[in-house]
C-alpha cells in the first residue's frame, strides 16, 4: 500500500502558513509509509519530537484498481470511496527543516501521522464530489472545514498526475489536501471528522 499526500491544495491554507502567494502549476505530492497509516479508531500518541503536533484534515480517496499514466477524463474510475482523515504534522520540526533547506519528511511520515476514517462508497454520499462539505470536531467544537470545490487541483486532475510517476495499486490511499483552520492538538482531545452529517473519524490524543 502507499499513501499519497497533495500539499498546498486550499489558497486560503497556504496564505496561513506562507507569507508569500504561492501559485502552483502541477499538485505538489509527498509520500508516507505504511507505517504511518492509523485506523480503526485507534488512539494517536503524542511522540515525544515534537511540542507542536498540528492537525490537517482533509478528504481521503481510495484507488480501487491499477493504473498507470490515466488520463483526467478517466480518472473518476480508478477511486471509489471517501473518508476523512488527518494528515498529523510536526510542526516545530517541519518549520526548523524547511528554515534549513532540507527534507522534512521525518515531520509529515513517522509512525502513525495518517489517520484514516471509515470509508463510504461515493455513491452514497448523494452529492457531486467536487462539491464535498467536511469537517473536523475537537471536543465538540468545529475547529476545521471545508469543501472539495475550493481545492487548486480535483480529484481527477490528482489520480491522473500521480499516475504519470507512480503505478496505483488497489488499496492505495490519497490524501487530498487540507483547507484553512490547522491546529494544535493535546493529550486527551477528541476528534471527530465528518463528510456532510456523517461521521467517519473518531479517535482520542494520549
Amino acid at each position: 500500500m502507499k499513501l499519497f499526500c497533495v500539499g498546498m491544495n486550499y489558497a486560503a491554507h497556504n496564505k496561513e502558513l506562507h507569507t508569500e502567494s504561492l501559485k502552483l502549476k502541477e499538485p505538489a505530492i509527498f509520500m508516507k509509509p505504511d507505517t504511518a497509516l492509523l485506523r480503526g479508531g485507534k488512539p494517536f500518541y503524542i511522540p515525544n519530537f515534537s511540542s507542536d503536533m498540528q492537525y490537517e484534515t482533509e478528504i481521503v480517496l481510495r484507488i480501487c484498481r491499477l493504473g498507470k499514466n490515466i488520463s483526467p477524463k478517466f480518472a473518476h474510475r480508478y477511486f471509489d470511496e471517501v473518508t476523512v482523515g488527518i494528515d498529523l504534522t510536526a510542526r516545530d520540526l517541519q518549520q526548523t527543516l524547511r528554515a534549513g533547506g532540507l527534507p522534512w519528511e521525518i515531520s509529515k511520515a513517522f509512525d502513525n501521522s495518517a489517520v484514516v476514517g471509515e470509508f463510504v462508497p461515493i455513491d452514497s454520499l448523494n452529492t457531486n464530489i467536487d462539491q464535498l462539505p467536511f469537517h473536523l470536531d475537537i471536543n465538540g467544537q468545529t475547529v476545521q472545514q471545508g469543501t472539495t470545490a475550493d481545492m487548486l487541483f480535483k480529484f481527477d486532475e490528482i489520480v491522473a498526475y500521480i499516475s504519470q510517476f507512480f503505478t496505483l495499486k488497489i488499496g492505495d490511499l490519497v490524501y487530498t489536501g487540507t483547507p484553512a483552520g490547522v491546529g494544535q492538538i493535546h493529550i486527551d482531545d477528541h476528534l471527530e471528522g465528518y463528510i456532510g452529517t456523517n461521521k467517519l473519524l473518531d479517535f482520542q490524543i494520549k
